[in-house]
């Protein structure tokens, strides 16, 4: 078995973790190679003390390996989803962040987990991705222009609202008067579009959702859509620019540019344990229908 490892930050949770997820890989002989950036991280903070094989980039990680271990939160998890992008390497998310919904290995589980995926006693989830394409073209929206959670559009430089005017498969919907507007992929709608009034959806269906931020157009409520439509913006406020951001990545755009925004070809392998699947998630994490009478 051949594993890449990823992370992005240094916390005190990060080394006993680093520490055990070594000793499982050495002991059971899996061969492994380090994100660059991120082994420089642990070395400084000596949470390592010695050199390990590393990968640059993307298009290093080819058919070889079997998996990539992404060691932080949730938006560790997402940025790990541009390092695979379509190679359909499968993703392991080991929390050491707060509310870990993507990054389902807790720390107290580790190494049981761990012999699971080792036995292959796990499965997989398949995940959607959102594509973004801008017309005229935006600088910072080239190579990566997918998304794992959602695609946001939101003001910039001002307190006024933006005009958001969307289009459906070319048919008008409305437009909206609001802060911005998030378009959620299934894997998403537990995170921003939730708290901004969003339905749940299983990451298994093949749906997106609309949902607007601060709305003042009253009837203007999240809408949930088939995951094949293709979504058009344009935008326009006060200010010469808006923002969009794809999970958390952000650029800077011009009024009246035209979005498209629709389904990739290809999804992205969440590794899921039998003992941490989304619904046992939901309700340990995000106490989902808690209630003491239950």
């Amino acid at each position: 078995m051949k594993v890449a490892i990823y992370g992005q930050f240094y916390q005190n949770a990060t080394s006993p973790i680093i520490e055990r997820l070594l000793a499982f890989l050495e002991t059971n002989k899996v061969q492994f190679v380090f994100e660059e950036k991120f082994l420089e991280i642990l070395t400084e903070n000596k949470a390592i003390t010695k050199s390990y094989p590393i990968f640059i980039s993307y298009k290093e990680l080819d058919k070889s390996f079997d998996m990539l271990i992404s060691v932080g939160g949730d938006g560790t998890f997402l940025r790990a989803a541009t390092l695979v992008r379509n190679s359909g390497i499968p993703i392991l998310g080991i929390n050491a962040g707060r509310l870990g919904f993507l990054a389902t290995v807790q720390q107290e589980n580790l190494e049981r987990f761990l012999q699971l995926v080792l036995d292959k006693k796990y499965t997989i989830s398949k995940r959607t991705l959102l594509s973004l394409q801008c017309n005229p073209k935006a600088e910072n929206i080239t190579d990566l222009n997918f998304a794992m959670n959602e695609v946001t559009v939101s003001r910039k430089d001002t307190t006024s609202m933006i005009t958001i005017e969307t289009y459906l498969n070319g048919e008008y919907l409305t437009s909206y008067w609001a802060d911005g507007l998030i378009i959620s992929t299934p894997t998403g709608s537990t995170g921003y579009s939730m708290s901004c009034g969003g339905p749940i959806l299983t990451p298994n269906a093949n749906s997106l959702v609309l949902t607007p931020i601060a709305p003042h157009n009253l009837n203007a409520r999240p809408i949930v859509i088939p995951d094949n439509t293709t979504i058009k913006l344009k935008v326009t406020g006060r200010e010469e620019n808006y923002l969009i951001s794809l999970d958390s990545r952000m650029a800077s755009v011009k009024n009246e540019s035209i979005l498209t925004i629709k389904k990739t070809p290809f999804k992205i392998n969440m590794v899921e344990i039998p003992e941490e699947t989304f619904l046992k998630t939901l309700r340990n994490k995000l106490l989902f229908g808690e209630d003491k009478r239950n």
